[in-house]
C-alpha cells in the first residue's frame, strides 16, 4: 500500500531551456505551458506553494557537451558522474557507473526508506534476448531497476493498464511492426496516474525529444510538443494534488534544432503538487534524486 507522500517522476531525455524565440520549438509550440502557466524558455521562474518551475544545470562542472550516461547517472543517483569519470560519457553507463548505480540509485533508496517504487515503461517481449545477444544495452534507468530488483514491465502487462511505451503513445512500436495499438496521450497519462495510486514512486522515461533533436526534425518536434503537453496535462489533472509531479531532463537538445548535438543549456525542473517546495533549492541535476527522496519522506 502506498504511503502518504507520493511522487511521479517524468524524465524527458534531451529537453533543455533555450532562448525565447521562434527557432526554439519548445518555446514556439508552448510545450507544457498549460501545466506550469509559463513558457519553457531561458529564465524560467515560477514559484507558488504547490508549483515550482526553474532551470537547473546539466553540465556538471565540466567543459564540453553534457552526455546521457553521465547525466542520467547524476540525475538518478545524486552523484556527479562526470566529475567521477573526469569526462562526459554518452549513451550507456560504463562499468564504473554501473557499479555506482548498484550501490545507490533513486529506486534503491526509495525501497530502503520503506517506500514502494515502479518503472512505468513497457519493454518489448524480445528485450531480454536482445540484451543477451548484444543487440541492445541496458540504459541507466534499466540498470537502476535491475539493481533495485524491480521487475521490468513488459508489453504483455498491457500498454493501457500497467505500462506505457517510451514514446508515450506506442506509435513507434506500430511503425516497427509490433502488434501494439496506439493510444492517446491522455490515456497514457491515466495509466501512469493509476500506477501512482499503487506505488509511492513512479518513474516514466521518454527519450523521444533526444532523438528528435539529433535528427533536427522540426515537424516531429511540433508533434512531440502537442503529445507531451496533453500527456502531462492529463497526468497532472489525474494526480489532482494528491501526488507531486516532477519533470526534468539530463541535458539540452531538442530546444536547438540548428545542431545535431546536445547543448549546454539549462534543463527545466518542474514540481507540481504538495511537496513542490522540496525542489526549491535544487540548482543542478545532481539535486533531483535527493529532493525526490525528501518529498517521499514527508
Amino acid at each position: 500500500m502506498a504511503g502518504m507522500a507520493r511522487v511521479v517522476f517524468v524524465f524527458l531525455d534531451g529537453f533543455g531551456l533555450g532562448p525565447a524565440h521562434p527557432g526554439n520549438p519548445i518555446y514556439a509550440h508552448r510545450m507544457l505551458e498549460p501545466v506550469i502557466g509559463a513558457p519553457l524558455a531561458a529564465g524560467l521562474s515560477v514559484s507558488a506553494p504547490d508549483l515550482l518551475a526553474k532551470g537547473i544545470d546539466g553540465c556538471l562542472g565540466l567543459p564540453g557537451l553534457p552526455q546521457s550516461a553521465t547525466g542520467q547517472v547524476a540525475l538518478f543517483t545524486g552523484i556527479n558522474a562526470a566529475m567521477l569519470l573526469g569526462y562526459h560519457l554518452p549513451a550507456y553507463p560504463c562499468p564504473v557507473l554501473r557499479a555506482e548505480l548498484g550501490r545507490s540509485n533513486l529506486f534503491l533508496e526509495a525501497l530502503r526508506a520503506g517506500k514502494t517504487a515502479t518503472f512505468a515503461n513497457a519493454y518489448r517481449p524480445q528485450y531480454p534476448e536482445m540484451v543477451r545477444a548484444g543487440l541492445v544495452q541496458d540504459s541507466v534507468t534499466t540498470v537502476a531497476c535491475r539493481a533495485a530488483r524491480l521487475p521490468l514491465r513488459g508489453l504483455e502487462d498491457g500498454a493501457y493498464s500497467e505500462a506505457v511505451f517510451w514514446d508515450i503513445t506506442g506509435k513507434s512500436a506500430r511503425q516497427a511492426g509490433m502488434d501494439l495499438e496506439e493510444i492517446s496521450p491522455e490515456a497514457a497519462g491515466a495509466v501512469v496516474g493509476a500506477l501512482s495510486r499503487r506505488y509511492d514512486l513512479v518513474v516514466f522515461e521518454s527519450f523521444l525529444p533526444d532523438l528528435i533533436g539529433h535528427a533536427r526534425h522540426a515537424g516531429q518536434a511540433a508533434e512531440f510538443g502537442e503529445l507531451a503537453t496533453r500527456f502531462l496535462a492529463s497526468l497532472a489533472e489525474d494526480l489532482a494534488g494528491e501526488a507531486t509531479l516532477v519533470l526534468t531532463s539530463d541535458h539540452g537538445n531538442m530546444e536547438d534544432l540548428s545542431t545535431v548535438s546536445h547543448t549546454r543549456n539549462p534543463v527545466p525542473l518542474l514540481a507540481r503538487g504538495p511537496e513542490a517546495r522540496r525542489f526549491a533549492a535544487a540548482e543542478s541535476i545532481v539535486d533531483v534524486t535527493p529532493a525526490i527522496l525528501s518529498a517521499l519522506a514527508a
